[in-house]
């Protein structure tokens, strides 16, 4: 009874679970982008483009408080990012719903809390989610809206982007300091950008962004990437840098004088800012960028007694940072501004209503195209007021008189300008020639059109700057504004000339600059996917410019190294062997053979450390035999000096006595056996020590093994004392002799020129990797030299 309960009970608690599970994955809704924006699977572009922009702005959660419109909000977003996107937009109605997809509709209610209550959920191994909160959804890029608009802004403000992926996890871990860096920067008017290198592979391609997380900067259309720790003020730091250095010049009582005055020469606006901070806040650098090609920037650092004088004849309030915006006159400003926490609204606003000057020159066809705007409707119609005159100083009174004038009539439909004729003759003699007059001239004129046409009327009786040239210019604006039609003439202008084009190279050698610098900071940091293209480049025209130079001077080299060598070899006894100078196959590169000292300094870099697979042949000498020795030893090794494995050492053990005892200590099979019960017999009746003079030493560092020559004598001299490794690797079973009266009379046939004379055949025996290798488990140690007796 009791079994048949708990089966019932069973039974009854796997139809709940089906029913709670099956209503759920039912009440599931399928994410469907047509659905979401309500427009059909034949949409346009431009169609979903509208939608989707009314949809975002009812339920952005800024503005749409209900409880569902964020979610909402993130359907519309990603909607909008499959079906802007024709690939994406391809494969979703090819294959339907895909994971991606799946992701936007949200978790069924039992499933979800199941999900939250299980130990393993997605927050314990640190996955992303895919779904992207608003913050995030609404800086996603594509390559189209890269391409048509962020990238020409790039010219008016510097973008942060990131590089992201779907399941990147390293892309968690700076998440945080990312979005505070958001949160500081984009106020100030940073743009931010996020790509998804999944969805927009062609985007981060174009960037030469290839792994995730990369974070870059973009101004003026360039591209710089971030190398250092993801931290908010290595962040800001970062964005600082990539503006131009000049863009705010520092003004002091020295110089702001020479700072208004050039208001004439550059043709800007000129702005001061006063505050009491040793760096120009980043806000004022970045409303200095977006304003360079218009208004020139300077900053007063109240805190420095190098400013006191020029804060005092502006009577600026040293509280609260001040704005002064200057214009032709520069003894009064033309507009101030004051406030404790200044807004990039409030900043933006006080230089766009100020970025011309009263009366402007036209100086290319950028100006005046923004100064006297094509006619678009009969309400906003602008008319320009422009004088043309010269440079010289009789025409100095008559600008001044017209500037006047200007300042007095400040209605928004009329613009007034001046003209050099010398600088822009085609549009002057375009204006001119009808009425055939010269300047100073006042013409009136409205553009109807981009290409340049215009409708225009030459002021009769010219432009003196009298009391009755205001007079009737004054009437005749009034007239032109009621009866728009009292322009008669008709003409189609040419475009005006640049007349900062002699700066024209000054700009091009700042491009080149940047690119050498950015040059630099990629191959600093090993960007080498990024560097690969301007590299091939570079090799490609080295190779090409100086390859036949090259081979040519390599051929000639050959040619010479065999008749040089005949030269210099010096003939050989009947007792010596062949010299390695004629079976070496790598020539020396040098004349000359670099011995070095091995000391207690050079003694690490030399042995203990040195590069797996360099040997350091070592010649053993002592202060009486090291002039000799070494001439010898490196006219035999000279032919071998080529090698890149190869290095040359001495040792002098009269400094180092006990360094050649430890060493073959280490190394007992070093010595033939009967050689060592000869010493140690020797050790019982004497007290000498054994001489090491003319010893070479083949040290292995990294791999701790040597091989050992030992000298040659003339005369008659025990056998052991010649047995060498070479002799070693090619002896047969006879022993050497025990003889010490031959032994004793080493002092007196001993030639030492002569000891080195089987070398050569030694150092080839050690190139053919043929000598026996002596290891020792561990170098001794060269740190205390023999005091001298």
């Amino acid at each position: 009874m009791g079994g048949w309960s708990v089966f019932v009970n069973g039974c009854v608690w796997a139809i709940l679970l089906l029913a709670l599970f099956g209503d759920s994955l039912a009440s599931a809704p399928e994410f469907d982008p047509y659905k979401v924006l309500g427009v059909s699977r034949h949409a346009s572009q431009a169609e979903i483009k509208k939608v989707y922009k009314r949809l975002a702005r009812e339920w952005h959660p800024d503005k749409n408080k209900s409880p569902g419109a964020e979610d909402m909000f993130i359907k519309i977003t990603k909607s909008y990012e499959i079906l802007s996107n024709e690939e994406r937009r391809a494969n979703y109605d090819r294959f339907g719903q895909m994971d991606e997809n799946q992701n936007f509709a949200r978790a069924p209610q039992g499933f979800r809390h199941f999900h939250d209550s299980f130990y393993f959920d997605e927050s314990f191994f640190h996955f992303p989610r895919t779904s992207r909160d608003f913050t995030e959804s609404k800086h996603l890029l594509h390559f189209n809206q890269y391409m048509n608009e962020v990238l020409p802004d790039s010219f008016k403000r510097p973008y942060l982007i990131k590089i992201t992926s779907e399941w990147c996890f390293t892309c968690i871990h700076i998440e945080p300091v990312w979005k505070d860096t958001v949160l500081e920067l984009e106020p100030l008017g940073i743009g931010i950008g996020v790509v998804d290198i999944g969805y927009e592979r062609q985007l981060a391609n174009h960037l030469g962004a290839h792994r995730t997380p990369s974070i870059l900067g973009l101004i003026n259309g360039k591209v710089t990437f971030f190398h250092y720790s993801v931290a908010r003020e290595h962040l800001r730091q970062f964005v600082e840098s990539l503006l131009p250095q000049k863009l705010v010049e520092k003004v002091t009582d020295n110089s702001y004088l020479e700072f208004l005055n050039s208001w004439r020469e550059e043709n800007k606006p000129r702005v001061i800012m006063f505050d009491v901070a040793s760096n120009i806040p980043l806000l004022y650098k970045l409303t200095a960028f977006a304003y360079k090609d218009y208004v020139r920037f300077g900053y007063v650092d109240m805190g420095l007694t190098e400013t006191s004088k020029v804060v005092q004849s502006f009577n600026i309030n040293t509280y609260a940072p001040t704005m002064l915006l200057f214009k032709e006159n520069t003894e009064k400003p033309a507009d101030v501004i004051q406030a404790r926490g200044m807004k990039k609204q409030i900043i933006d606003e006080f230089v766009s209503n100020n970025r011309f000057l009263l009366v402007p020159r036209l100086v290319n066809q950028k100006l005046f195209d923004e100064l006297c705007p094509v006619k678009q409707f009969h309400r906003r119609r602008k008319y320009c007021v422009l004088l043309v005159t010269g440079e010289g100083e009789q025409f100095v009174s008559v600008n001044e008189a017209f500037f006047d004038f200007a300042s007095s009539n400040t209605k928004e439909v009329l613009r007034f300008a001046y003209v050099y004729q010398r600088k822009q003759q085609p549009l002057c003699d375009t204006l001119l020639k009808k009425d055939d007059t010269t300047p100073p001239q006042v013409i009136l004129l409205e553009r109807r059109s981009a290409a340049g046409r215009v409708l225009y009327r030459t002021v009769t009786g010219g432009w003196n700057g009298s009391d009755d040239d205001k007079h009737r210019l004054h009437e005749l604006l009034e007239i032109l504004q009621r009866d728009p039609s009292y322009l008669t003439h008709d003409a189609m202008l040419p475009e005006l000339n640049n007349e900062f084009a002699s700066m024209f190279l000054i700009q091009w050698i700042n491009t080149a600059y940047d690119y050498l610098s950015q040059f630099y900071f990629d191959l600093l940091y090993s960007n080498w996917r990024e560097m690969m293209p301007v590299l091939s480049l570079i090799f490609s025209a080295l190779f090409i410019l100086f390859g036949t130079v090259i081979i040519q001077a390599f051929s000639d080299s050959g040619e010479e190294k065999p008749a040089k060598q005949k030269t210099t070899d010096s003939p050989k006894t009947a007792e010596s062997s062949p010299g390695p100078e004629s079976t070496s196959s790598r020539p020396p590169k040098k004349n000359f053979v670099e011995v070095t000292e091995l000391t207690d300094i050079t003694y690490m870099s030399n042995l203990v450390r040195l590069k797996p697979g360099h040997i350091n042949v070592v010649l053993i000498l002592t202060d009486a035999s090291k002039q000799v020795l070494l001439r010898k030893f490196a006219k035999e090794v000279y032919s071998f000096s080529g090698s890149q494995t190869l290095h040359y050492s001495f040792l002098n053990v009269d400094k180092h006595s006990q360094w050649m005892d430890s060493l073959m200590e280490s190394a007992p099979d070093a010595r033939p056996s009967d050689c060592l019960d000869e010493e140690e017999e020797e050790e019982d009746t004497t007290s000498s020590k054994s001489d090491y003079t003319g010893h070479v030493l083949a040290l292995n560092g990294h791999k701790k093994y040597f091989c050992l020559f030992r000298p040659v004598f003339t005369g008659e001299e025990a056998e052991c004392s010649r047995w060498s490794d070479e002799d070693a690797s090619t002896a047969g079973p006879s022993k050497p002799s025990r003889s010490r009266s031959s032994s004793r009379q080493k002092a007196t046939t001993l030639e030492i020129h002569h000891k080195l004379d089987r070398l050569g055949l030694w150092m080839e025996r050690l190139m053919e990797g043929t000598l026996p290798r002596h290891y020792v488990p561990a170098w001794p140690g060269l740190d205390t030299i023999t005091p001298q007796k």
